[in-house]
């Protein structure tokens, strides 16, 4: 099966299911303008994924955390990203914008069978400020376990 026939029911099937990191010790690597660490991640069926945090070292909220996973098929695919506020985003099948603005991204049916990258769609969110906080999100809503993670405190006088 390629990720062509995902709909978005098997997504929602697949970011629900139970998931634990099996490196939490992974190490940070410098790749010029930002930073990153990959997670090996596993869910209890045996389905193999990829869990990173990229983080800029110029732009304070350029970040991203997001989940690949592995399919069967060799294939690899996107299933979210939760991004930082360092750019605007357009989602190109709504002919909409996200202006600057903290925002998850997740792969679609939709924007599969149109041939756009499967997570183009993206919708903002308030969930967070940080990439930690982003993390923080991301394990919690994609039920990954394995992994100590901080939320985002709001902050009481924006």
């Amino acid at each position: 099966m390629g990720y062509e026939s995902l709909t978005d029911d098997k997504i929602s099937s697949i970011l629900l299911s139970n998931k634990r990191v099996t490196n939490p010790q992974s190490k940070e690597v410098d790749k010029g303008s930002h930073t990153q660490r990959n997670y090996k991640v596993t869910s209890l069926d045996g389905q193999e994924y990829t869990l990173y945090v990229r983080q800029s070292k110029l732009v304070n909220d350029d970040f991203s955390c997001g989940l690949l996973w592995h399919m069967p098929s060799g294939e690899v695919i996107t299933l979210v990203r939760y991004n930082g506020s360092s750019h605007y985003h357009p989602n190109h099948l709504e002919e909409t914008e996200l202006d600057f603005a903290c925002h998850i991204h997740r792969a679609t049916e939709r924007y599969i069978k149109a041939g756009k990258k499967p997570e183009g769609y993206a919708e903002e969110t308030t969930r967070y400020s940080t990439v930690n906080g982003a993390l923080h999100c991301l394990t919690t809503d994609c039920k990954i376990a394995g992994l100590k993670t901080e939320e985002d405190y709001p902050d009481l006088f924006k």
